[in-house]
């Protein structure tokens, strides 16, 4: 059996006066047309029907005002959720904050380093410097310091560079210019590979770079070796191919005042550490990984990493 619904007296009341005042109002509008008596009375039904639908209006408000403040008071407000402890965010890998401090204060860098980086105790000693030069100094120096002894050795040649330390370069690594003529004569390519051979394809995009901008001669060095084709493709389009033996053989026909400048910029600063090719900082080595990483990494921020060779993997960092 249905329940039955609570009559509520207050509620009917105010609605039966509403549909009263509603109505009266009506029938003097239409009556009025109709008779002149009920004309004249005509103001009298309307001021009566206003009170009707006042004094019923007023008595739904009474009903549900009461009700209303009832469940105001009685709604339970949900208590605040506990706030969750701050935490930075997580990292893929963690890097040696105190080791990439040092690199961004010698860099005179304001980039943030990863607050939440853990660093990693060094398990060995960097070996010691090389005093003169061999492969081994190619397998020692990072890429930016083989880049700056290739343009030193076109300087010592009497050519003026220019090479860009980071971002974009369109292909190219150092531009020479001579003093009898107006802009590049040649450009160079470098590439700091220890052990993949520099393949024809490389070359061969390396020559389209020679063509955009109108040069018949390139040089294309390299700490590693050329494949045979790359070799014959460089012999027939005016590329100067040189690689790590080549390099080495030019070095040493140079003066010892020569080869040891070669030799100081090459094993300047930190010669071991990697330089970011986009944000041109030294990066830093994140513990347990396998390449290194720029302090600058972020969901924002740089995502560069460069894969260990087997001769920087056994180099740690420094206490």
């Amino acid at each position: 059996m249905a329940r039955r619904k609570r009559r509520d007296p207050l509620r009917e009341t105010g609605i039966r006066l509403l549909g009263m005042g509603v109505g009266l109002l009506v029938f003097g509008w239409f009556a009025g047309g109709v008779s002149p008596l009920l004309k004249g009375l005509a103001p009298a039904l309307r001021t009566s029907s206003l009170l009707l639908m006042g004094v019923g209006g007023l008595l739904l408000l009474a009903q549900a005002l009461p009700r209303w403040l009832a469940a105001r008071r009685t709604t339970e407000i949900p208590a605040a959720a506990p706030r969750p402890e701050r935490r930075e965010p997580t990292l893929k890998v963690a890097y040696d904050a105190n080791a990439a401090r040092e690199v961004l204060r010698a860099e005179g860098s304001a980039a943030p380093v990863a607050a939440q980086a853990t660093a990693a105790p060094a398990e060995s000693a960097l070996p010691q410097a090389p005093t003169r030069w061999g492969p081994e100094v190619f397998a020692v120096i990072e890429w930016r310091r083989f880049e700056a002894v290739v343009e030193q050795l076109f300087a010592q040649a009497g050519f003026t560079t220019r090479a860009q330390s980071h971002g974009p370069d369109g292909g190219v690594d150092v531009w020479l210019h001579s003093r009898h003529a107006q802009g590049p004569v040649s450009v160079v390519q470098c590439k700091h590979w220890q052990g993949r051979q520099v393949p024809v394809s490389a070359m061969r995009e390396f020559f389209g770079v020679m063509a955009s901008h109108g040069l018949k001669r390139g040089t294309y060095a390299t700490t590693s070796r050329f494949t045979s084709d790359a070799l014959a493709f460089a012999k027939a389009n005016g590329i100067n191919a040189q690689d790590g033996e080549s390099l080495l053989k030019l070095i040493a026909s140079r003066t010892p005042e020569q080869q040891a400048a070669l030799l100081a910029t090459a094993l300047e600063g930190e010669y071991w550490r990697p330089t970011c090719p986009s944000c041109g900082v030294k990066m830093v080595e994140p513990r347990g990984q396998k390449f290194w990483g720029c302090p600058n990494y972020g969901p924002r921020g740089c995502r560069t990493k460069i894969y260990k060779t087997r001769t920087s993997a056994a180099r740690t960092l420094p206490t």
